[in-house]
């Protein structure tokens, strides 16, 4: 599904993410984890074509993602508050959205009486704008409007960390159903990593812009990671581009 091949992103001199070659594969749950300034989110904004690398590319069901459009109808993200359009009610951008994949609003109505539970009577027909919305249900907006779309590609950054304890265990129902039951490739960025290893079978752990570890989750994942994350450990990692490379 994705594959990435010698990708490679500079800000000031520095290598923030520098990836020789990984595969997710279709159907594949895989988490991303790693301390903040690892690179995480520029990596997911390369592989969506939101910032474009010095070096290597990012394919997509086997197409180049930038510069290219086919990717974008199977392909589901959320990452911040950014991808909304503020000013509408919750109601108009879910009918925005649905009607970018031709959808009407009857079925709009139809799926979101489905996420009841997960919207815990906080989203609709309350009169707001997702302006006014906590971090919290913008995140469940944003969500929300991913599941809507059916994809088969979904990319979540950081969607455990403003909701309330009750909607992240019903967020992980929704996850694992998607792709255990429905086949829908899930990359997830998130620290934590209790959910992060509940939720994926497969673990990429950054450090520096460089995948140093891919776990196969097992029993023993959750202990790796804590270990590694308590003892403040970090591989060394040149970040320093060449002076050559500079001309």
């Amino acid at each position: 599904m994705i594959e990435i091949k010698n990708l490679k992103k500079v800000y000031n001199s520095t290598i923030v993410v520098n990836i020789p070659h990984i595969e997710i594969k279709k159907g594949e749950s895989v988490g991303l984890v790693g301390n903040n300034g690892a690179g995480k989110t520029t990596l997911f904004r390369m592989i969506l074509d939101l910032i474009r690398p010095e070096a290597g590319e990012v394919l997509s069901d086997g197409e180049v993602v930038a510069g290219h459009e086919n990717w974008k109808n199977y392909t589901a993200s959320y990452l911040d508050e950014g991808f909304l359009i503020d000013y509408l009610t919750p109601e108009e951008y879910f009918y925005f959205i649905g009607g970018l994949h031709q959808q009407s609003r009857a079925h709009v109505d139809d799926f979101l009486s489905g996420l009841t539970d997960f919207f815990n009577g906080e989203i609709l027909k309350k009169g707001k704008y997702i302006r006014d919305l906590s971090k919290g249900n913008q995140c469940k907006v944003g969500v929300a409007s991913c599941l809507l779309q059916n994809p088969q590609l979904l990319m979540l950054d950081e969607p455990f960390a403003n909701i309330d304890p009750s909607t992240q265990f019903r967020l992980k129902s929704i996850l694992m159903d998607l792709n255990k039951n429905k086949g829908v490739t899930t990359l997830i960025s998130s620290h934590d990593l209790n959910h992060i290893t509940d939720v994926c079978d497969r673990i990429l752990l950054m450090e520096k812009g460089v995948i140093i570890k891919d776990i196969a989750t097992s029993s023993s994942t959750l202990n790796e990671l804590e270990e590694y994350f308590g003892v403040g450990q970090t591989i060394p990692v040149s970040t320093k581009i060449d002076e050559e490379e500079n001309h």
